[in-house]
């Protein structure tokens, strides 16, 4: 079978919520039945079939085509199957996701893989703010999986991020890992401003020094530390240039926020 495609007729005038059309959600259900599927948009409700043009019918694999900015939580909560998109995706992408994969061509906005669970979410364009994090109020983010950006991610990646991994090809905005409770965040690029900021525990993997390190963590010297190449080895597989990564094992370690126990660590390889 193949994939059941949905692309997009014209850009919206408003912002669209895609949370119905998940694999999960869509499992058993006949093409007539998908397009008739009302999505809030607005003060409207349209049906997806006003939106999109479906074909196919392999509802465990979804492809957006001609998708923009103003799809918002593609993959929501999804359990399993894969979605792809093709362009841009909106905000809240893999919000609360517990399984299966998203891959986007493009760009995505903000709080995309907020409070996920288990899964992949690949970006290979730039994520905007508060990736990985939790959503206003809530004080959980991301608890499990894994998220690769292929370009720059915005402000407040990783906000109290309790367990996965975040693996960002480019730069990172201003408060990156900041209250951050456990999990791993590597950046091949540079970071914003505040790095770290109220950080409790975890590890922030750098290539290089950010420009003012924050007075609340401790230089503990350079260290040697083996558990990393098993870490590199576990990218290996990945469609990233962390698969590509040969780095030495050799680190300068910073321990902070000690204004928060002080048990995260700045890792910084050669």
């Amino acid at each position: 079978m193949t994939a059941l495609t949905f692309t997009l007729k014209d850009v919206p005038r408003q912002r669209v919520d895609c949370s119905a059309l998940t694999p999960t959600r869509l499992a058993g259900r006949a093409p007539a039945d998908i397009s008739a599927i009302e999505l809030p948009c607005g003060n409207r409700k349209p049906r997806v079939g006003e939106l999109f043009d479906l074909h196919g019918e392999d509802t465990s694999n979804l492809v957006f085509r001609n998708a923009c900015d103003r799809l918002d939580r593609i993959g929501e909560g999804m359990f399993d199957g894969a979605i792809q998109v093709q362009g841009d995706a909106g905000a809240y992408l893999g919000l609360g996701m517990r399984g299966g994969r998203i891959s986007v061509s493009g760009s995505c906005g903000a709080f995309a893989a907020a409070e996920m669970r288990r899964g992949l979410v690949h970006v290979f364009g730039n994520a905007g703010d508060f990736l990985g994090a939790a959503l206003p109020g809530d004080r959980q983010g991301m608890r499990g999986g894994m998220v690769i950006v292929g370009g720059n991610a915005g402000d407040r990646c990783g906000d109290q991020l309790r367990r996965g991994a975040i693996l960002i090809e480019g730069n990172a905005g201003d408060y990156c890992a900041s209250r951050m409770i456990a999990g791993t965040i590597a950046v091949l690029g540079v970071l914003g401003t505040y790095p770290g900021f109220a950080m409790r525990r975890g590890t922030l993997l750098l290539t290089s020094l950010p420009v003012s390190l924050p007075a609340n963590f401790g230089d503990c010297g350079t260290h040697d530390l083996l558990f990393l190449k098993l870490l590199v080895k576990s990218w290996k597989s990945l469609d990233s240039q962390f698969a590509h990564l040969e780095p030495s094992t050799r680190v300068r370690r910073f321990l902070g926020d000690v204004s928060c126990d002080g048990k995260g660590e700045m890792l910084f390889w050669a």
